[in-house]
């Protein structure tokens, strides 16, 4: 019974004359007919939603990527266990168990499931071409062939990409501004968890050419292998190093600091944290952000909207980040000009 036909039926037993006592019996039967407050939210159908992580689950980047995720999707209504359960699955580099988790979230029938970088959308897409897939960190998804065209991605996914033309450029560039006696200038990356490291690299190749510097690949696999690269690399005077964007090259961001400290490589980075944790540079787009934008198509898909509808979306905000303190221990001095413009300069 509505509030309506409530009022309408008090009004008739005013009117015949029902006395006291049984007036408060039909008060008390209509008022248990409506659904409480508590009992209207728990009768609202909760979504679920797949998290598909590349780090382990006390990795902190990751915990700020899923709190960024759920902070974006409660900004628009769907608050985690009363509307919303978000089931999350941290992979921990390992290969193995990325494929075996992705198997799993498709075979639980999510609404959507949201893929953190290329190697776990990768996994998740041979397992599903039905289910809705929400990715961030992809760096070319048509040549990757995941979606048609950014405008009408066509299929199951869609998502926010981390690339921007100038980028590669742009790491070389400041790098040189900074150390401008660089003769050697390497890029680091996993070429099995970077799928699109490939474009990465013709354009560091075009980079350097205009730059005047030997480029020089690393590409790893294992931390043996980190180790052994960049050791190599600081064999030859006068190098440098780009860490391209790459789950790997992310989840061991310390030991290449380290590494990058105890041989005195000027390292720039597209992961802002690295420069937060001592790293020279970084320059490339705030992920955090992206992540909160996610949540928007994530919303869109549970509302009814397609992913072959929603558009791929490139960076619109990006962050330099500039760190004065290891400038001087490795006897550089970063321009003025470099500095002015540094939306973040850690001294």
């Amino acid at each position: 019974m509505n509030r309506r036909e409530f009022i309408n039926v008090l009004s008739v037993a005013g009117s015949d004359g029902m006395n006291r006592r049984e007036f408060m019996v039909l008060v008390g039967g209509v008022a248990a007919a409506w659904p409480s407050g508590a009992n209207a939210q728990q009768s609202e159908r909760s979504r679920l939603v797949g998290v598909l992580m590349p780090f382990d689950a006390q990795n902190a980047f990751g915990q700020q990527i899923v709190e960024a995720l759920r902070n974006g999707l409660k900004q628009h209504g769907w608050i985690e266990g009363r509307n919303i359960r978000t089931d999350v699955r941290w992979i921990g580099g390992d290969e193995r168990r990325r494929q075996s988790y992705a198997a799993e979230l498709v075979r639980d029938s999510p609404d959507v499931i949201f893929a953190c970088f290329g190697a776990q959308l990768a996994a998740l897409s041979k397992e599903t071409r039905e289910i809705p897939l929400v990715f961030v960190g992809i760096t070319d998804p048509i040549g990757l062939g995941y979606v048609t065209t950014y405008a009408r991605p066509g299929g199951n996914i869609t998502g926010f990409t981390f690339f921007e033309e100038s980028l590669v450029s742009k790491w070389l560039e400041n790098l040189m501004q900074i150390a401008p006696a660089l003769h050697r200038v390497a890029v680091i990356v996993n070429p099995d968890t970077a799928l699109s490291h490939k474009l990465y690299l013709s354009q560091f190749a075009t980079a350097a050419d205009r730059f005047n510097v030997v480029p020089v690949q690393l590409l790893v696999h294992t931390t043996s292998e980190i180790e052994s690269a960049v050791e190599e690399l600081a064999r030859n005077p006068s190098s440098g190093l780009i860490v391209l964007p790459d789950t790997f090259t992310t989840d061991h961001y310390e030991l290449i600091l380290s590494l990058a400290s105890r041989y005195r490589l000027p390292t720039t980075w597209q992961f802002t944290q690295a420069a937060r944790a001592g790293g020279l540079l970084a320059y490339g787009p705030d992920q955090i952000e992206v992540v909160r934008r996610s949540a928007s198509y994530i919303d869109r898909i549970l509302r009814g909207e397609k992913a072959a509808d929603l558009p791929v979306q490139t960076p619109t905000k990006f962050e330099f980040i500039v760190n004065l303190k290891t400038a001087k221990a490795l006897g550089l001095e970063i321009p003025a000009i470099l500095q002015q413009s540094a939306d973040e300069v850690i001294e």
